[in-house]
């Protein structure tokens, strides 16, 4: 099996704990410093951020790590960006199951669509700034572009930043073309896994059909969110196990399994997971492990080309049968189809520790 590797081992590595429900009130400095205070930054006595005063954050580490600032401040050193994306925080979609159960999802939708999982693409070209608006509605919540690698300020880690209620606008610039994702960083591991993430592709300036500057040019491309759902994660709240209480988020047990949104067996035909390509036209397939789990692709029999991972060239590329990924990681792989028929690409997912397999997902490429 050949395998890549990565240092993102996790949502956006650390994903810790957060604020908690029984912070102190008042106002507060991004990043947390002791004794310092930022215009539009409070802290509250409810992870809701709806109470204010004037406290600043504790100096005992202990107690300033629940005290994460929040608000809506204005952006530093704003300018007018290329592209803009707004994003609005929803908590009430229900998707039915192949085996009839609802299961529920939070997540981040277009200002004018519908609640959607995972969250819509945000895209750009090299070179441009990007402004992207967060509407947090409920709570506190954040957006992390993870490996963008903004500013502290505008990087949507709440510890070293602040949570946003009820809006704010990151600004961050797209400098490497790449397979990347987004997400919020408030509560990580819990609100990961209830969907609050996204794909996000910066191209080249010349645009799509070349992977990366320099790099090699490409007919189709897809894009695939990998995921599996713990029903269990659905039985806790906003603020569950942020400042050290054992509400099971170090134990993963999925029951579903699902190729962009979509829950297999579904995904052998849903139209989200489909990818269509002509004999000799070469396919981008962009993976985005988005799983507690260790993701086992195999690409239906083809030899796939692995050209990138974690949005970086790779400085050689390989040939591979099959791939293994882990959580947050990417890759990007060529296939070239020479025959025509269906091919079906299988996702097994595994136990971190144990091996053993969850379950599997699987979509399919139709060669003409």
């Amino acid at each position: 099996m050949s395998t890549g590797s990565s240092s993102n081992k996790g949502p956006s590595g650390n994903g810790g704990p957060g604020p908690s429900p029984n912070r102190g009130p008042g106002k507060a400095v991004a990043g947390g410093a002791a004794g310092t205070t930022v215009p539009g930054l409070t802290l509250s006595p409810d992870h809701g951020g709806h109470g204010a005063g004037s406290a600043k954050i504790s100096a005992d580490p202990a107690l300033a790590f629940c005290q994460i600032p929040h608000g809506a401040p204005p952006t530093p050193r704003r300018v007018t960006p290329d592209k803009t994306f707004t994003r609005e925080f929803f908590g009430s979609l229900d998707k039915v199951m192949p085996d009839g159960k609802k299961l529920r999802f939070w997540g981040f939708r277009d200002a004018k669509g519908p609640p959607v999982f995972p969250a819509p693409l945000i895209r750009a070209k090299e070179g441009q700034v990007v402004h992207t608006l967060l509407h947090s509605r409920k709570r506190v919540h954040t957006i992390h572009h993870h490996a963008i690698e903004p500013d502290a300020f505008n990087d949507g880690v709440g510890h070293t930043s602040f949570e946003v209620n009820p809006r704010y606008t990151y600004q961050w610039k797209a400098t490497t073309a790449g397979t990347y994702f987004y997400h919020c960083h408030v509560n990580t591991t819990l609100h990961f896994q209830m969907g609050m993430f996204g794909p996000l592709v910066i191209d080249p300036p010349a645009g799509k059909g070349t992977a990366f500057t320099g790099g090699p040019t490409y007919d189709v491309e897809a894009i695939w969110a990998l995921y599996a759902a713990d029903p269990a994660y659905r039985k806790l709240n906003h603020a569950a196990g942020l400042c050290g209480g054992d509400v099971g988020l170090n134990l993963f047990n999925p029951q579903y399994f699902f190729i962009n949104g979509a829950a297999h067996p579904t995904t052998r035909t849903s139209p989200e997971v489909a990818i269509q390509a002509k004999v000799g036209q070469t396919v981008l397939l962009r993976l985005i492990a988005g799983a507690y789990s260790v993701h086992h692709i195999t690409f239906g029999g083809l030899t796939g080309e692995v050209i990138a991972g974690d949005a970086r060239p790779l400085p050689q590329s390989f040939t591979a049968d099959d791939l293994e990924m882990v959580t947050a990681e990417r890759y990007d792989v060529l296939l070239t189809p020479t025959t025509p028929g269906v091919r079906t690409l299988v996702v097994e997912y595994r136990d971190w520790i144990t091996g053993r397999l969850q379950g599997v997902a699987e979509g399919t490429l139709t060669v003409t």
